[in-house]
């Protein structure tokens, strides 16, 4: 069954209206409770300016405080809101997770597709990702940040280079076969152009186990930048993000342990999110992987 006729099983119209969002959000919870959970988290980060105070300012005179109605959740060894820094800790773990899935996708998926069709470059291209895969995507970023310096960007390059092979292996294995299939054969007997085909006929195929392995890529990306920054080789420390407040705050657990239980809370929230939608997109779908499991 391929995207398109799963679709059409899903959606008979071909067009999803309001009226059906009941049936599939009682055939699919997964989407909605890790979607619904997702999309508030974009939200509460993207609006964390308008109701969350300055993260950077700082107050000795308010050192290590307990919650109050100025500080939710208290604030840490340098006098600094802690449920400020945590939303707009968000908007940086979502930001790179975000950012490095849909890189990993996008090279990805131009490297499966011509791995899987085109014989010739098969071999070498899928020896070059298991190098790849071989790297350490810790050891890479700690290789790369102390040659360039801390930075977002160069933290987005090193997760995103041992992400991409494990979405090129994917979309090759879905490539080899469907391109077999007879009408991909007839398409291109009927004098349909290879890039037409590939659109048309072959990506789609890729979509559903894509969306998953995006899902895997993003919560990886979100917890390997949250470990990065614990190490001190993340972004950088005037950057307030989940691993650098839990790494600052290691030392004051008993005193304040909501310094870092707020964003070791939210960073497992965040993952599990990420990892629910996906998987609820991969049986929405594929409706075989659900009768499967």
């Amino acid at each position: 069954m391929t995207l398109s006729s799963a679709t059409v099983e899903l959606v008979p119209s071909g067009r999803l209206r309001l009226s059906e969002l009941p049936r599939l959000a009682r055939r699919h919870p997964l989407v909605v409770i890790g979607g619904g959970l997702l999309l508030l988290l974009i939200c509460l980060a993207l609006a964390a300016p308008l109701y969350a105070g300055d993260p950077m300012h700082m107050n000795p005179f308010k050192r290590l405080q307990p919650p109050s109605a100025e500080m939710w959740f208290g604030s840490d060894n340098l006098g600094r809101d802690v449920f400020a820094r945590t939303m707009f800790g968000a908007r940086i773990s979502l930001f790179v997770g975000l950012t490095c899935a849909a890189l990993a996708a996008l090279i990805g998926v131009l490297i499966g597709i011509v791995a899987g069709y085109s014989r010739g470059f098969d071999n070498i291209i899928m020896r070059v990702m298991d190098g790849l895969m071989s790297i350490p995507t810790f050891l890479l970023a700690i290789a790369l940040i102390s040659l360039t310096g801390p930075g977002l960007g160069i933290l987005i390059v090193a997760i995103t280079i041992p992400e991409t092979p494990s979405v090129a292996r994917l979309v090759r294995s879905v490539v080899l076969g469907v391109r077999e299939r007879p009408y991909v054969e007839a398409a291109l007997c009927g004098g349909a152009r290879l890039p037409k085909v590939l659109w048309r006929h072959i990506l789609p195929s890729t979509i559903p186990g894509l969306l998953v392995q995006c899902a895997i890529c993003c919560a990886g990306a979100i917890l390997t930048e949250a470990g990065l920054s614990f190490l001190g080789v993340g972004v950088p420390p005037d950057i307030p993000s989940w691993g650098n407040m839990i790494s600052s705050s290691r030392l004051y657990l008993s005193i304040a342990p909501l310094t870092i239980f707020a964003p070791g809370i939210c960073l497992v929230v965040t993952i599990l999110a990420v990892n629910l939608f996906g998987d609820g997109l991969r049986d929405l779908f594929d409706p075989r992987a659900k009768r499967r499991r």
